[in-house]
């Protein structure tokens, strides 16, 4: 049971002080009748707004195709984000709809987005190892080498105390190939090609999990149902 004021503030959908103004407009019902008190107690199943029931009361969950170009913080000062691309209502929740860890702003590919701190904190936790593929493009010629080194779980990255956890490297092309991590530290991708004195070109992640982008263009989610993971 939640207030109604709360509720709908935090559902995105306006100011506690609007919220009381459209309680006291009749825009609100609940079980049927029309609400009269923006501090009565409802459960967000039986309440409509302007006759319709409240957008993802239980929580948000969203894939993400995220173009280049936009950054994953909420500080305005880095640039475009992606929750640019949602629609305003979700933008306004709180808890704020966070990404579920991070792609920098030249990475493509898919991203989970959610408003539900449990999710975050489970699916970025490497003992979960769910497992990431990304799919990159250096400026040199991959070497077979490469892949027990990867795979070994003692490739050091700098400013980093204990090595990365095994990594499956999947050469598909001269200067291509399929990554495999089960943790995600900063710009890992990117620091461990750096280890072995190669550049990045290109970086995309086509699958988080069992999540693959399938069909989605650039720029475009999809919901996905809590209870995904």
């Amino acid at each position: 049971m939640r207030r109604l004021d709360q509720l709908l503030a935090n559902l995105g959908y306006c100011s506690r002080r609007e919220a009381r103004a459209w309680v006291e407009g009749g825009r609100v019902t609940v079980a049927g009748r029309v609400a009269d008190d923006p501090g009565q107690k409802a459960e967000p199943a039986a309440v409509r707004v302007d006759g319709e029931p409240l957008d993802h009361p239980e929580g948000l969950l969203l894939l993400v195709h995220k173009p280049a170009g936009l950054v994953c913080s909420h500080d305005e000062r880095e640039g475009p984000n992606v929750y640019s691309l949602l629609p305003l209502r979700w933008r306004q929740r709180n808890p704020q709809v966070t990404s579920i860890g991070r792609l920098d702003k030249e990475t493509t590919g898919l991203l989970l987005l959610t408003d539900q701190s449990d999710l975050v904190h489970r699916l970025t936790s490497p003992k979960h190892k769910v497992a990431k593929i990304y799919r990159a493009t250096v400026d040199r010629d991959l070497t077979p080498d490469l892949v027990p080194l990867f795979a070994a779980g003692t490739l050091q990255l700098d400013d980093e105390k204990e090595p990365c956890r095994p990594a499956e490297l999947r050469i598909v092309a001269p200067c291509e190939a399929e990554l495999v991590l089960v943790e995600g530290k900063y710009h890992q991708v990117r620091r461990m090609f750096a280890a072995t004195g190669r550049t990045v070109l290109a970086l995309h992640r086509t699958q988080f999990g069992h999540l693959t982008l399938g069909e989605l263009a650039p720029g475009q989610w999809r919901e996905l149902e809590l209870n995904t993971f």
